[in-house]
């Protein structure tokens, strides 16, 4: 069973859940792809001001498609000002900036100077906003702007062991994320396996799984959306996400070897994910909307989740794993520390041939009785909503132990 988020404190006198909060957070672009900051913001924007900071990330750069095409995205967010996130559906959309930025962070000179940027760009914005401010970060990077920005209390929210990624600058952002550390008020971490790293650090943080849109993913579907791979031959295994390193090639190549017939979609952009010219069903399909998966999943047989075993995949809890369970799909997984928690919706798989297996067999019963009973058990209790009233209220008591403002 997943570890439920820790209790909260009673609200402080001075501070209640109807108090207007500004937030800045410094994550993911805004929009680009449904991250848990943006599930949480989506849902507290109504009750607060969010000005949202859309950054370059943490990858240095390299001569590669993947660089090129980032790079022009953020070009062509540079030339446009601070808007108004989904001004055309809704009025209490997040205030989303895009400041200039300087890409490489290892070097001290590196690093001042583009804080000095990004303090510049964002005074304005914080010059008029509301008090008090309570900045958010999943960002080691923002460690060089604690205590340069008119800002009252600072949160680190730790969704990934960023050290361990594959493609970033590991050794500089374990020395960002510990500076980080020693500066933020609170820290709130998504699994078990970072609550434990970040304890090693002397920190005090409290434990907020990732949530899951019910309503979504169980939405009957009608009209015109198509699934973006339902001409694909059946039975169809299907991975949305991103495919990267983290993917196990030798557990694609058993489930590629051991299918009769069929496909196996990767689904969701690509940066070097495993590769095998043998491959004969593995297809890689373009990245579609958050709206569109919920078409895709009732395409497909069963949803799988090959990871490998390494430290970046024990410290996941992956935003997709209750999107699946959400389905009424089959779901076969890597055995890993976060998904073992859920070991009674779905399937565990320890190694490439019992990962085919278990995929062979899921095809050819479908989701069993005794799994469709525990998520419909489980699930209700994991909603974004409960998840945003449960932040909203570790950052007021986080307010409330530092003696409230600075």
């Amino acid at each position: 069973m997943a570890a439920a988020p820790s209790d909260a404190l009673p609200f402080s006198p001075h501070l209640s859940p109807s108090d207007r909060l500004t937030f800045l957070v410094f994550a993911d672009d805004w929009g680009r792809h449904p991250s848990s900051a943006q599930h949480l913001f989506r849902r507290l924007q109504s009750r607060h001001d969010v000005i949202w900071v859309n950054t370059i990330g943490m990858r240095p750069p390299r001569l590669d498609v993947t660089t090129v095409t980032r790079g022009f995205q953020k070009l062509s967010q540079w030339l446009m000002p601070g808007r108004r996130a989904d001004a055309s559906t809704s009025a209490d959309g997040p205030l989303v900036l895009n400041p200039h930025m300087w890409p490489w962070i290892r070097r001290r000179w590196e690093r001042d100077w583009n804080a000095g940027l990004l303090v510049r760009q964002l005074q304005p914005a914080l010059r008029n906003a509301g008090r008090p401010v309570v900045a958010v970060t999943t960002l080691p990077i923002s460690a060089d702007l604690v205590g340069r920005l008119p800002v009252d209390r600072w949160v680190y929210y730790c969704v990934d062991d960023f050290s361990s990624w594959p493609g970033l600058d590991q050794q500089s952002l374990l020395k960002r994320e510990a500076e980080l550390l020693q500066k933020v008020d609170a820290t709130i971490a998504v699994s078990q396996v970072l609550m434990r790293r970040l304890q090693e650090h002397a920190a005090a943080p409290q434990f907020l799984p990732h949530g899951v849109d019910l309503a979504h993913w169980q939405r009957n579907i009608d009209g015109p959306e198509k699934a973006p791979f339902e001409e694909l031959p059946a039975p169809r295994c299907l991975f949305w996400g991103l495919a990267d390193r983290r993917l196990d090639g030798d557990f694609l190549t058993m489930l590629d070897r051991e299918l009769e017939n069929g496909s196996i979609a990767l689904l969701g952009p690509t940066d070097q994910p495993p590769q095998n010219p043998q491959w004969r069903r593995i297809v890689h399909l373009p990245a579609c909307s958050y709206a569109a998966l919920p078409a895709a999943a009732r395409q497909a047989d069963v949803l799988i989740m090959p990871y490998i075993d390494a430290p970046v995949t024990r410290a996941m809890q992956p935003l997709k794993l209750l999107e699946y369970l959400a389905t009424d799909r089959p779901v076969v997984v890597r055995d890993l520390p976060a998904n073992r928690e859920w070991a009674d919706c779905l399937d565990l798989a320890a190694t490439p041939e019992e990962f085919a297996r278990l995929v062979k067999l899921r095809i050819a019963t479908g989701l069993p009785v005794d799994q469709a009973a525990a998520r419909n058990a489980r699930l209700p209790a994991e909603s974004w909503d409960g998840r945003a009233e449960c932040f909203e209220r570790m950052l007021l008591n986080s307010l409330q132990a530092t003696g409230g403002p600075r």
